[in-house]
């Protein structure tokens, strides 16, 4: 295979490639939804981010050093929970530390091993590896906690009295929170697994079709492409699992009995 040359954007290129979003912009404003202003930051926000990182990872790429590379890992996962925070409006109790300690758990691990074991290059800390795929571990993680979490909260502050009645009639915190724990669980993986369904045939997925465009032979990239859609999934259910499992307690005093709402639990 001849080596393909990436065509490289100018400015005058991602300007009219911007135009795309102020055109969903006004199109937003025509149909009066309300969220044009939200949606221009939020544009905005992504061109300084993405420049920023791009500055920042041509600096770390030249100094290789694994202090660096721990920095960002740690920066990445830390901005990933602020954002949660923000856009969860039902929060569990203890939310910060309950997320915090499960995406280090769930999305550290699972990045680790899939580095180190899966694509086994040398060293382990090097940028060009192993930031790109934590940050793909990381950012798609973020979608199923979210909604692990917010999931766990609806469930419990709509199942109430049902699950006070289960609790007079015996049962365990843990019992009586099952059916609550079991649909947000089942609601942390359903867009993952939606994802992994169309793949393929109804989308292409970015990392592929990056690879694809950067000169990579197709089969290569469709190996990665499966390979870090596995490591996704696994993160995403780690993760889910760990936020469901430390969440339900706080919701509950150390006697079995459900906390009111607003206040902690064990």
């Amino acid at each position: 295979m001849d080596d393909a040359k990436i065509v490289n954007l100018s400015l005058v290129n991602l300007s009219l490639a911007y135009g795309l979003v102020l055109l969903a912009i006004g199109l937003a404003r025509l149909r009066r939804i309300g969220q044009e202003g939200q949606m221009l930051w939020s544009s905005l926000r992504m061109v300084v981010q993405l420049f920023a990182v791009g500055y920042l990872l041509h600096l770390v790429f030249s100094v290789r050093s694994p202090l660096a590379v721990i920095a960002i890992l740690l920066a990445m996962a830390g901005f990933a929970l602020q954002v949660m925070g923000g856009r969860i409006k039902q929060r569990m109790p203890h939310f910060y530390r309950v997320m915090g300690t499960s995406i280090f758990a769930g999305c550290g691990g699972v990045t680790f091993l899939f580095c180190g074991l899966v694509v086994g290059y040398s060293p382990w800390y090097d940028p060009r590896y192993l930031i790109p795929l934590a940050g793909m571990i990381i950012g798609n993680s973020m979608n199923g906690a979210s909604l692990a979490a917010e999931r766990l909260a609806a469930e419990i502050h709509e199942r109430r009295d049902e699950i006070e009645t289960a609790l007079c009639l015996g049962a365990t915190s843990r019992q009586a929170s099952d059916t609550a724990v079991r649909r947000a669980f089942r609601a942390a993986l359903m867009p993952t697994m939606n994802t992994m369904a169309a793949m393929g045939i109804v989308s292409l997925p970015g990392m592929m079709t990056g690879q694809i465009l950067s000169g990579t032979a197709p089969i290569i990239a469709v190996r990665y492409q499966i390979a870090i859609m596995c490591a996704i999934t696994g993160a995403v259910a780690i993760t889910a699992f760990l936020i469901l499992l430390q969440g339900y307690r706080h919701y509950f005093t150390k006697a079995h009995q459900l906390a009111e709402e607003g206040q902690s639990g064990q």
